[in-house]
Formats: C-alpha cells, structure tokens, sequence
C-alpha cells in the first residue's frame, strides 16, 4: 500500500530518484546553503538559444523549502506546451513558470512527475539539449 508523504525529507528522496533516472546524460550537483538541500539536474553541451550560446542548459531542481519541496521543472519554462500533459493535481502546484510547491506525495502525483519527466527529457533530446 503506498501511503501519502509529508516528510520533506521523504519527498526529496522520491523527487530526487525520479530525476536520477535521467542522470547520466544529465549532470547533478548535490548544495546545502542555509541548511537546506538542493540538488540540480542539467545537460552540459554546447548549444545555442535564442542566438545565445550556453555549455549547459538546466533540466530540474528539488530544494527542501520551510513548509514545502520545490521542484524546478525548466522544460516547462522553455515549452509552455508540456502544461497539456499535466493533470490538474500537478497543475494547481506550480507557482511561478516552473517551480512546483509539493507538501505532499502521493503515488497518483508521483506517476504524473515522472511522466512529464519523460516528457521533458525526450523534449530536450529532440532539440539536441542532452
């Protein structure tokens, strides 16, 4: 039975596990600053946006937050048109263009994560991003 997660920690690891899937290609780089954990998921390749060249392009965040995990979700930044793949339960947690504010988890909101995870990540693959 999968029951519904309020630890902040618990959730992290959940997030983070999921993101993993992805890391290699994707690079990660694990941060405590001000005592809260962050770790940051990105591809490193040289690649040109909006006639700007990059060496790396960020794919996903978590940060343990006071009352909440964020979760950065940068493919949603760079095409708006993943929304449609998102059902309203994950919808009504974005904050912002990208961030999503998670205080729970449960397995129904986990398998949408990690769908549009997959979405996101073959999105950038198409671009040639990963």
């Amino acid at each position: 039975m999968y029951e519904n997660v309020v630890d902040k920690d618990k959730i992290y690891k959940k997030l983070k596990a999921l993101v993993d899937t992805y890391s290699p290609p994707l690079k990660k780089s694990v941060n405590k600053t001000n005592k809260k954990k962050n770790i940051e998921f990105w591809s490193e390749k040289d690649i040109e946006i909006d006639g700007r060249k990059r060496k790396r392009i960020f794919f996903a965040s978590i940060i343990i937050q006071k009352n909440y995990v964020g979760f950065y979700f940068m493919p949603i930044y760079t095409d708006t048109k993943l929304k449609s793949f998102f059902k309203p339960e994950l919808l009504s947690l974005l904050k912002g263009r990208s961030c999503f504010y998670i205080k729970t988890l449960d397995k129904e909101l986990e398998s949408q994560i990690e769908l549009v995870l997959k979405k996101g990540f073959n999105l950038y693959k198409k671009r040639g991003w990963v």
